[in-house]
């Protein structure tokens, strides 16, 4: 098995203090900059996966950075440099607490709240007559309160998030402006690799002169749902399961052995050999979104690698 990091227990030149998301650990230099390690660590149902997916950070990180190029023209983002392969650095920024979900189709959360027999999700109601996977006439953002390590992201409404002063009303009107601008592009460079953008996730802060920004990832596999253009329309007229690239696969792997994250359950230990199909699944799924072969970085050594590259580059 290839070395992965799963830990991220770094010393920077004036670090003053990490912050260890679910699969990220965010490092705060000099209260100025942060450098965002993205680590091997998978995380399902918001439970952190007892091993490491080798290559998944690597993929996570070209593919966000890559993204957030690709949409910096229409919504300022955080990133300045990409230093290694796993790591991003930009400005530092004080972190909106909700996250900006945004459905083109009715899948996943959606999907099982409709089976459920409910029309309103996170205050926004949802057509009659519609079956898993169908398209929405209009995407429908769903918010979500952004939850601590361990614990699960909420949904919650565009009216609860003003009422509750989470967001002030004069930034929540631009999260909705800045998150249906990059569902479009996004769903523009899907379509232009034979891929249908789903459903994703944003996050958005405010830097310190008060700029709202795009941060963390952007289109990755873990914070979005891709289906294959090719056959879509006629696996919904069949009825049948569409061909996804998401994370979706794992989190049905979980279902079938009895883990949803709720009290009581136990993590199903993962093989060797099934972290290797996960592994491979998502060069396919980095493949896919960016239209180009996986090139794997050197893993022989990676904590070593990863920490040289950051120190190499707070010296600049």
């Amino acid at each position: 098995m290839s070395n992965t990091i799963i830990e991220s227990n770094f010393n920077f030149p004036n670090q003053k203090s990490v912050y260890q998301g679910k699969v990220r650990a965010v490092y705060n230099i000099n209260d100025k900059e942060l450098v965002m390690i993205a680590t091997d660590r998978l995380s399902a149902f918001d439970v952190v996966m007892p091993k490491g997916i080798p290559y998944k950070g690597q993929i996570l990180n070209q593919i966000a950075t890559s993204m957030m190029k690709a949409t910096q023209d229409l919504v300022p983002n955080w990133l300045t440099a990409i230093p290694d392969p796993n790591v991003a650095v930009g400005h530092i920024c004080e972190p909106f607490k909700v996250e900006m979900v945004i459905r083109g189709y009715m899948s996943g959360h959606a999907a099982r709240e409709y089976k459920a027999g409910r029309r309103i999700l996170c205050g926004v109601p949802m057509p009659e007559g519609l079956k898993e996977n169908d398209k929405f006439p209009e995407p429908l953002i769903t918010p979500a309160t952004k939850a601590e390590m361990g614990d699960h992201d909420e949904d919650i409404s565009r009216e609860d998030i003003i009422k509750k002063h989470i967001v002030s009303e004069e930034d929540y009107i631009v999260l909705e402006d800045y998150t249906r601008k990059l569902f479009q592009r996004g769903t523009e460079i899907a379509a232009s690799r034979g891929l249908i953008l789903v459903d994703t996730k944003y996050e958005f802060g405010k830097t310190r002169d008060g700029k709202i920004v795009l941060i963390d990832e952007i289109h990755t596999p873990d914070s979005s749902r891709y289906f294959y253009t090719e056959g879509y329309q006629e696996r919904q007229n069949n009825n049948e399961a569409q061909k996804q690239l998401s994370k979706e696969f794992v989190r049905q792997w979980l279902i079938a052995n009895n883990f949803q994250g709720l009290d009581g359950q136990t993590v199903p230990e993962m093989s060797d050999a099934y972290i290797k199909t996960v592994s491979d699944r998502y060069i396919e799924l980095y493949e896919n979104i960016m239209g180009e072969a996986f090139v794997k970085a050197d893993v022989s050594d990676i904590q070593s690698r990863i920490e040289g590259n950051v120190l190499e580059y707070l010296k600049k």
